[in-house]
This record gives C-alpha cells, sequence and structure tokens, in this order.
C-alpha cells in the first residue's frame, strides 16, 4: 500500500490540511512507522481483496499510532519525544487531534453500517485499552506478571486493531476477522518483545534503562537468579557511563536474558503459524513474510552477540 494515498486520505479529512503540525509530523512519521500502517492492506490483500479498500483502517491506525507516541513520550520522558520540540501541551492537543482524526477516517470508510460501527468500536476499545496499558506502564512495578499485564494492555491492542480493520474492510466473515484479530495480537507481543531487545542493545543508554522494569531482558536480568545479578543491579546506577552500559549488555547475554527473550518470541512465532493455518486465506505467503521480517534484524543482532539464534524465529 502506498503511503502517499493514506496520508492523502487523512489530509483530505476536514481541517486537517490547513493545521502545518499535523502534516509536518505525518510526514515524519511515515519515514519509521509505515510498516505497521500496511497491516490492514496486507491482511486485505491475504483475504484476495484488494489492499486500496483497507485504506480508511490503514489511515486510522496511523492517526491513532501517532497519537500513543506522542503521549508515551512525554509519559516515558523520552529524550527523542516531538513534545522537546513543541512543548508537551501542543504535543498534548496535537496526540487528541490525531485521536479523533482516527475516528473520522473509519467514518468516511464506504462499507455498510454494520462493519462500520464494529471498526468504531474496536478503534474506541483500542484507544482506551491502550491508554490504560500507558497508565499502568507510568508507576513503577517489579515482576514478570505485571510485564505481561502492560504489554496486554498497552502493546497489542493497536496491532489487533490494524488486523481487524484489513480483516473487516476486506469483507471477512466475523470468525475469520476475529481470528485475524488475534494474530495481530500476537504481532504486537512479537514487536513490543523485539523492541525490548533492540533498545538494549544500542550504543546509547535508552529511557528502558531507566525504567527497567518495562524491557524484559533488563527486568529477567534483576530478578531471574544468576552469579551476576548484583553486579548488573550495581551498574544501573551508573548506566550513562559507556563502559557500564557495555559490561550491563554483556550481563544480558551471560545471564540467559537474551535466550529468555528469545524462548517467548519462538512461542509466539509458532502460535502464529498455526493460527495462520486455522484461518481460509487467498495469500498466506503475504501474512507470514510480515512475521519473518519483523524478527529477521534480531538474527544479525544474535549472530553479533554470539547468541544461537533459534531457527523457528523465521516460522520455517
Amino acid at each position: 500500500m502506498e503511503m502517499r494515498r493514506v496520508i492523502a486520505y487523512i489530509r483530505d479529512l476536514p481541517d486537517v490540511a490547513d493545521w502545518p503540525e499535523m502534516n509536518r509530523l505525518l510526514d515524519r512519521s511515515a519515514e519509521r512507522l509505515a510498516a505497521t500502517w500496511r497491516l490492514p492492506g496486507v491482511v486485505c490483500r491475504a483475504l484476495g481483496a484488494d489492499e486500496t479498500e483497507a485504506i480508511p483502517g490503514a489511515a486510522a491506525i496511523a492517526c491513532a499510532h501517532i497519537a500513543i507516541i506522542l503521549v508515551d513520550d512525554m509519559l516515558d520522558q523520552d529524550p527523542r519525544g516531538v513534545y522537546h520540540e513543541v512543548g508537551e501541551g501542543a504535543a498534548a492537543n496535537l496526540a487528541l487531534a490525531f485521536q479523533a482524526a482516527a475516528f473520522r477516517c473509519l467514518e468516511r470508510a464506504p462499507v455498510e453500517a454494520e462493519r462500520r460501527t464494529a471498526l468504531l468500536t474496536a478503534l474506541a476499545e483500542t484507544v482506551f485499552r491502550t491508554a490504560l496499558g500507558q497508565q499502568l506502564d507510568a508507576r513503577p512495578w517489579g515482576d514478570e506478571a505485571e510485564y505481561w499485564r502492560v504489554l496486554r494492555t498497552k502493546s497489542t491492542p493497536l496491532y489487533g486493531a490494524a488486523f481487524y480493520f484489513g480483516a473487516l474492510l476486506g469483507r471477512a466473515a466475523p470468525g475469520v476477522a476475529e481470528r485475524l484479530r488475534q494474530l495481530g495480537v500476537l504481532m504486537g507481543e512479537i514487536v513490543q518483545l523485539y523492541d525490548d531487545l533492540m533498545d538494549v542493545f544500542q550504543a546509547a543508554a535508552l529511557p528502558d534503562w531507566k525504567r527497567k522494569w518495562n524491557n524484559l531482558a533488563i527486568l529477567y536480568a534483576l530478578t531471574a537468579e544468576h552469579a551476576e545479578r548484583d553486579r548488573f543491579r550495581a551498574l544501573l546506577d551508573r548506566i550513562d557511563d559507556p563502559t557500564a552500559l557495555e559490561e550491563a549488555q554483556a550481563i544480558l547475554v551471560r545471564s540467559g536474558a537474551v535466550s529468555y527473550c528469545a524462548y517467548h518470541l519462538v512461542q509466539r512465532q509458532q502460535a502464529a503459524r498455526e493460527l495462520l493455518k486455522q484461518i481460509p486465506l487467498a495469500d498466506t505467503e503475504s501474512l507470514t513474510d510480515v512475521f519473518i521480517h519483523q524478527v529477521e534484524p534480531l538474527v544479525h543482532l544474535f549472530q553479533s552477540l554470539g547468541v544461537q539464534a533459534p531457527w523457528r524465529l523465521l516460522m520455517e
């Protein structure tokens, strides 16, 4: 799906074209978020429908995604957040505007009233559950059970909605649409685990190192029984020091934290493969490719770390 058509659909909404900050943020975000925005079109194509049928759903996901990131960056005090450029008040206002635009995108979808209602209901549930997840994530916690609770409220609703929107706009039957939504939820869990691993092995310490409870690799190294746990905890106090960061990253590998995350990734890849077998699709390969492409960079990361990459990550 061409992003220019999705962005044009959003800009055609009332007042959006006249709001320069919204337009600049649309263009900037499309460069790094397009893979997620395209998911409704991929699902539509997998069903044998024309992926352009999914443009209203892709546009809604784009708007909701931008709104979520605007708020999440402020809650995380992320140094990369737009709020540093425009101020917290303006960023919050932009988030409200993009959230409203998401509903407008679906209101204009050329489908029968019953499907439109289902689309709007799903978007409302997505927005609410993500907000709840962001609220839960904003407070300190320290065990793995809470990690999974936050992940399933904050990280998976958008992906479940992206698959569901594509299914509804591709005229899937209700049961098929629900199974595709479940597939999207698995994608959301995989994306979060992927982000956890990629974030902790960057050259500079990203916010995950400061808010350590919301990253599974760091949480494992902090709480699991291993010989270097106390050393790891001490390193976190000076994680902005490149030497301390490099040592902490090495402990993530030696402690089994990386392998533990890989285990959970494999579990979800396998679950996705089994679920795909249960869904009647015209083109299964396009959806399989989405899952493979999501984890391919991790295979290269594992190789660079000297960790054996599980072949099942690629769903072969």
